[in-house]
Order: C-alpha cells, then structure tokens, then sequence
C-alpha cells in the first residue's frame, strides 16, 4: 500500500458475527430459562409446569410440585422449532467464523445468511405459537405473564435477523470485483 492509498475498513462482518453469537448466547438461555410463563404459585418453562400448594400451617413454606410439559404436542412443537433454530444459528456462527479467519470466503456469507433467516423463521413461528396455544389451552384463575425466557427469544431473534442482515450487505462492491 503506498503513502496516497486510502484503506476503508469496514467492520459490517464482524458486527454481524458479534449479532450471531449474542443470539446464539441468548437462544441457550432461552431454551434453558425455568421461567417463560409465571403467575402467582405457578411458573412455566420449556421443560416443566410447576405449581405451589397451599401451606397446611401458617410458619410452614407451601412446596412446589413439577411434572414435565413434553406430553402436550405444541410444547414438543416449540422446543423443536426453537432447537432447529438454534442449530441452524450455531451452523450459522461456525461458518462465518471460519469465512472470517480464513480471509477471502465471501460467497460463504450468503449461506451464513440463509441459515440466519431460516433460523428466524423458526424462532418466530415458535414465539408465535407458544402464547397462542397456552392462552387457548391453559385458564389460569390469576394474572400471568410471559417471563424472561419468552423475552430471551425474541432477544435471540431480532440479533440472529441483525446478524443476517449484515451479512447481506455488499461492502466490497466498491473494493472487488463481483463474487
């Protein structure tokens, strides 16, 4: 490079890269978050339905009974979904990592991208379909809501469509010739 060239570097890829582990840190948590749906002596995951009984003595703490959620359909429905989404983001990460370190491996970012919308679409039709099967199939008698867990995913989401966004953007347009 000599004294008059004039180097732009810009950071959109390892941005992106940034987005898709933070959505893949967040997508984890999600999945093994004990509180999607909470209310008052009830609480919701992924995993498991637990309630609390009432004390028999007023000084005695009332116990928590659990049993699993994998016997209904659509919760087995949403946690594939949300671990489909979760592969294709880490097959997603891996492959831009390595597009990344090894340098000029940039027809490799439209495939990253391609799983990143593949695994929002995933993720959304989960997050859509987990309130609307709860709300239809579940009367609780008091006020819920969705807790951090629920939160978490649509935080993995909206970072996994920021990741393939970036990763779509053509910044060597000006720089390269066409890939």
């Amino acid at each position: 490079m000599s004294v008059d060239e004039v180097y732009v570097f810009r950071p959109f890829k390892l941005i992106a890269l940034l987005c898709v582990f933070l959505a893949l840190c967040l997508d984890v948590v999600a999945l093994l978050s004990p509180a999607w749906v909470t209310a008052e002596h009830f609480s919701l995951s992924l995993w498991e339905s637990c309630s609390q009984s009432e004390a028999r003595q007023p000084a005695e703490e009332a116990a928590w009974s659990c049993f699993s959620t994998l016997t209904s359909d659509w919760q087995i429905a949403t946690l594939v979904l949300l671990g489909a989404g979760a592969v294709a983001t880490l097959v997603a990460f891996l492959v831009a990592l390595i597009s990344l370190c090894w340098g000029k491996k940039r027809q490799h970012y439209r495939i990253v991208a391609v799983f990143l919308f593949t695994a929002v679409v995933l993720q959304a039709c989960a997050l859509v379909l987990y309130p609307i099967k709860f709300i239809d199939g579940t009367v609780l008698q008091t006020y819920h809501e969705f807790n951090w867990g629920y939160g978490l995913g649509w935080g993995a989401t909206i970072f996994m469509l920021g990741g393939g966004i970036l990763f779509c953007l053509r910044t060597d347009i000006y720089e390269d010739a066409m890939y």
